[in-house]
């Protein structure tokens, strides 16, 4: 899986940086419930800064916000389990399938590229240079604006002018097919 796929399925709970069961399962090729079997067994692996249980309202505030892949695959009953870097981490040593060990290092290598990409924009002091950024767009973008109302306005001119000369052409359609006067020794019928 590329690295941005699995970014992707990285959440923000609890002020912590998680991945829920049902992802983790999937991206291991194994079922949820396999996975939190094996999690169960040896929960003594699992403390509650590796791993915990999402509450119902963390869980529906999740559903609310974010486009959630497949949260019907998820039992109804229980709610996701959540895993920290550490937890899975630890995961690791209970799936020892070659699958889980080579998506258990992409796994590693995407929670640290989201550290770098943070602790470089809190060093390099990026922040700032993209809000100036923004802001330059939003100018220009104030600008097309503009011009695309004062085209607006041209257009619609040229619009008016359009229905005017139609209105004016319909005016001497009428006055060129009025009944005429015949022509002749004829007397018109009455």
């Amino acid at each position: 899986m590329e690295l941005i796929l699995i970014q992707s399925k990285i959440y923000e709970i609890r002020g912590q940086r998680v991945m829920l069961d049902y992802d983790l399962a999937e991206m291991y090729r194994v079922e949820t419930r396999i996975l939190n079997q094996a999690v169960k067994r040896n929960m003594r692996r699992f403390p509650s800064d590796f791993m915990f249980r999402l509450s119902m309202e963390e869980w529906e505030d999740m559903l609310s916000q974010f486009v959630m892949t497949y949260p019907s695959k998820r039992p109804k009953k229980a709610m996701p389990y959540a895993f920290t870097e550490q937890g899975v981490a630890m995961l690791s040593g209970l799936l020892n399938s070659e699958i889980a060990i080579d998506m258990n290092i992409r796994i590693m290598r995407a929670f640290v590229a989201m550290r770098n990409v943070l602790t470089f924009a809190k060093e390099e002091n990026v922040l700032p240079a993209l809000i100036d950024r923004i802001k330059a767009l939003e100018e220009v973008s104030e600008e097309t604006l503009a011009a695309i109302n004062d085209l607006s306005e041209d257009t619609q001119k040229e619009f008016d002018d359009i229905y005017i000369a139609l209105t004016e052409l319909a005016a001497k359609h009428k006055q060129v097919n009025k009944p005429r006067n015949p022509i002749g020794f004829r007397k018109p019928e009455n």
